[in-house]
């Protein structure tokens, strides 16, 4: 029940333990109701004590214990979970140099929190591409950039609304079923992050290494170039075969 907000298997146990029953319990009792090791349980409720999810009485020889009530325990864990973020947030980062290493990322809402990051770190220039879906997300940041002088250069697959005027769309059709879903974001020229699906799931890159942040913008210009070139002469490539193939091939 609790393990998820950080607490131990035997805490979050005695917790259910104790909020099942409409009743206070001795520790013998919650070591049956729980399944806590009898070794175990007292360590476990003076923590759960010190962490201000149980309280305690004593009546005659007996030790009892009940829990925070559930609404409660989640405005608690709200607080909780808003101090720890603050926290976070004013934790001082040093400067460090250019970091030219390749680095990995999983998971789908990491990599758009990263991404994300990287929009507002933006002090001079921003090539971002990817879905309209993916970049409806991000409009706001983006147009924020643009309004306080970043230069934003989008290119998108699908059909979006915005005051950024440097934007190339490609508007898909059946001959683009197999455009592959994916996100480019390059950061003044010095930092980039590109994200793809591998066996169904996001998986990312992000360097600093000035190779590879010129090969993705030159990948950029490439996915605009073809935009261009798809859009403005798309009834004699698509009559011509070998020419639509070839197009069709590479990725936008």
């Amino acid at each position: 029940m609790l393990q998820q907000f950080g607490f131990t298997q035997y805490e979050s146990q005695v917790y259910q333990s104790l909020i099942t029953i409409d009743q206070p319990l001795d520790a013998t009792d919650i070591v049956k109701q729980s399944g806590v090791p009898r070794s175990k349980v007292y360590e476990v409720l003076h923590r759960m004590s010190e962490k201000g999810m149980i309280l305690e009485s004593t009546v005659g020889k007996k030790r009892l214990y009940t829990a925070l009530p559930i609404e409660s325990t989640i405005d608690k864990l709200k607080a909780d979970f808003e101090t720890n973020v603050e926290q976070l947030r004013n934790t001082e980062i040093k400067a460090a140099p250019a970091d030219d290493r390749v680095w990995m990322l999983k998971e789908d809402h990491s990599i758009q929190a990263l991404l994300k990051d990287l929009l507002q770190q933006a002090n001079h220039s921003i090539f971002i591409s990817g879905w309209a879906d993916d970049l409806r997300f991000y409009l706001p940041i983006l147009e924020e950039k643009y309004n306080n002088g970043v230069v934003v250069n989008i290119h998108v697959i699908g059909e979006i609304s915005t005051i950024i005027p440097n934007i190339s769309t490609l508007i898909p059709d059946s001959h683009h079923a197999n455009l592959e879903r994916s996100r480019i974001l390059i950061v003044d020229e010095q930092e980039m992050l590109f994200a793809g699906i591998e066996e169904k799931k996001w998986q990312a890159i992000r360097t600093q290494s000035r190779p590879l942040v010129k090969f993705f913008t030159e990948f950029f210009y490439h996915d605009v170039a073809l935009t261009e070139i798809t859009q403005k002469y798309k009834d004699t490539i698509m009559k011509d075969e070998a020419i639509r193939d070839v197009l069709l091939n590479l990725r936008y």
